[in-house]
């Protein structure tokens, strides 16, 4: 039996991830009372009991967490921003290169994607790896997700009575291009410089869709839409939870895999400009979904257990 701890269950993510778990049977997932769930004491002994240990919490908590780890057994999955761009830490995307999965099968410490990274890279890291672009690209990523994302705080102003016009539309932020996600897009894909990342929320609850434009009068090695297609289409096609979408639509919906583990690749344009969008949910693939792979990946099992 495997012991697990959700350090920050009361979120949106350590919820999801104890929903997924909390049917198996080779999982004992171990809580604290709410009176001790700040409590760094106990706390610390959740965490050397365990054997996988999730991380649920602001940044500044996920490090104190970390240092709190005394036993070499226990493995932490962190789903916070504030290891991702450690070289110490396992970046948590198997399907980015077999490099990647090794590195999550054998690793002590895995970072958990970002929602927004997670479209970005599933798009530009294979870019990279195959020579189509030059690491100095001039990228510019568009991201629409649903309201989630947000957490406790965000989803309570979207479902509230009384709310105000504007959460009837979509809504564009972090406009001062500061992003958190910003610096893993950067370093996971090995870019010169980082995008020009434009995330928008709107009023739907999970899902998100992540686009990327390339000019291809820009590129290192000309392809054009269908070319690119195809070689997505191979790069993925070992992986149980990405694949390249084979229909081409006239609106792209990004609530398409609300409530799954999965990622679907578009790719689409012409001989000029080419239009790439990865579509997954929120809460799944680019969440809590990752993080249970992840897992499942770390203790040697089918990597699709309690997902499918």
């Amino acid at each position: 039996m495997v012991k697990v701890f959700i350090d920050g269950k009361e979120g949106t993510t350590g919820l999801k991830i104890f929903d997924r778990l909390a049917k198996r049977g080779d999982i004992q997932v171990e809580s604290l009372p709410e009176e001790c769930r700040k409590d760094v004491s106990a706390r610390r002994e959740c965490i050397n009991r365990a054997d996988i240990v999730f991380l649920c919490l602001p940044d500044a908590a996920a490090k104190e967490s970390v240092s709190l780890v005394k036993n070499d057994h226990v493995r932490v999955i962190d789903a916070s921003t504030a290891h991702r761009t450690d070289p110490a830490w396992a970046y948590g995307f198997p399907e980015l290169s077999p490099e990647h999965e090794k590195r999550i099968r054998e690793a002590r410490r895995v970072a958990v994607p970002g929602c927004h990274a997670s479209g970005f890279i599933s798009l530009v890291y294979p870019l990279i790896a195959g020579g189509f672009v030059e690491k100095d690209y001039p990228f510019v990523c568009h991201s629409v997700t649903g309201y989630s994302g947000g957490g406790k705080k965000m989803i309570a102003e979207y479902e509230g009575e009384g709310r105000t016009a504007e959460y009837d539309s979509p809504r564009q932020y972090a406009l001062g291009q500061e992003h958190k996600h910003l610096p893993e897009m950067q370093h996971v894909c090995g870019l010169a410089h980082k995008p020009v990342f434009n995330p928008i929320v709107a009023d739907f609850y999970s899902g998100m869709c992540v686009s990327v434009p390339i000019h291809t009068r820009l590129m290192r090695k000309k392809a054009d839409a269908s070319q690119l297609k195809r070689y997505f289409e191979e790069y993925y096609a070992s992986h149980n939870f990405v694949r390249v979408a084979e229909e081409r639509l006239s609106y792209l919906p990004a609530n398409e895999l609300s409530g799954t583990n999965g990622m679907k690749i578009y790719v689409d344009g012409n001989e000029d400009r080419i239009l790439l969008a990865s579509v997954f949910d929120n809460l799944g693939k680019g969440a809590s979904g990752a993080a249970v792979q992840c897992m499942n990946i770390m203790l040697g099992l089918d990597e699709r257990t309690s997902l499918v």
